[in-house]
C-alpha cells in the first residue's frame, strides 16, 4: 500500500536526520521492522554520517528498549492488551500463542533463543511479563540476543551500501546459520535442564 512506503519513507527520513537517536527511536516505537531500521542505519554508516559502533550501540539500546516496553505491557495488561492493541506494534495473536507456549514449555532461558526465530521473536517478551519473570534476567538475556542482530543487520546495511533496501534478499545466508545456532543452544538448554531437574529429583 501506497501509504505505508510513504510512512517508511518519513520515518525513514527521520532517523537520517535524528542520526544515532533516530536508529533507537525508530527500533523503541517498533512502526517497521527492525531489520529495516538496522539496515538503514548501515547504509548511514556506509554513507560516513555515523560510524559502526555508534550504530550498532544506539540500536541495541532501542531494540532492549522495545522490548523492556513490550515487557511491561504483558506484565500489567495481559493477553487481553496484547491481542487488542498488538498489531500496532506488529504482533498478532499467532505471535502471543506461539511465544507464550515456548515461554511455559522451555522457561526463562528461551528469551534469548526465540530472538532469532522469526514467529517467536518479538513477543517472546509478552510470556516473560506475565510471569513476571525479574527485570534484571530479563534485560539481560534480551540484550544478549539483540546485540548480534544488530551487528548483523548493521553491517549488511554497510555493505549493500544504496541497495540496503534489498537486505531481505542478503540478510536469508546470514540468518539461517543464526537460526540454526539459536536452536542448537536451546537443545543444549533444554538438556542441562532436563539433566538438572533430574539430578535435584534424585537428591
Amino acid at each position: 500500500m501506497d501509504w505505508i512506503s510513504n510512512l517508511v519513507g518519513v520515518l525513514l527520513d527521520w532517523v537520517q536526520q535524528l542520526g544515532y537517536f533516530g536508529i533507537m527511536l525508530g527500533l523503541m516505537i517498533e512502526i517497521i521492522p527492525s531489520e529495516i531500521v538496522l539496515a538503514y542505519g548501515g547504509y548511514l554508516v556506509h554513507m560516513g554520517e555515523i560510524n559502526f559502533i555508534g550504530a550498532v550501540f544506539f540500536g541495541t539500546v532501542g531494540g532492549v528498549i522495545a522490548q523492556l516496553f513490550i515487557y511491561w505491557i504483558g506484565r500489567y495488561g495481559g493477553r487481553p492488551i496484547l491481542e487488542k492493541y498488538g498489531k500496532y506494534i506488529l504482533i498478532q495473536k499467532k505471535h502471543i500463542d506461539v511465544s507464550e507456549a515456548w515461554f511455559l514449555k522451555y522457561g526463562p532461558g528461551v528469551i534469548f533463543t526465540a530472538r532469532f526465530i522469526p514467529v517467536a521473536r518479538h513477543a517472546i517478551s509478552i510470556p516473560a511479563g506475565m510471569a513476571k519473570m525479574p527485570v534484571g534476567k530479563f534485560l539481560l538475556l534480551t540484550t544478549l540476543a539483540v546485540i548480534p542482530w544488530s551487528v548483523l543487520f548493521v553491517y549488511l546495511g554497510m555493505l549493500l551500501g544504496e541497495q540496503w533496501q534489498h537486505i531481505d534478499e542478503k540478510a536469508g545466508p546470514y540468518v539461517m546459520p543464526i537460526l540454526l545456532g539459536a536452536l542448537a543452544l536451546l537443545i543444549v538448554y533444554l538438556i542441562v535442564k532436563t539433566f538438572g531437574s533430574r539430578k535435584k529429583g534424585d537428591a
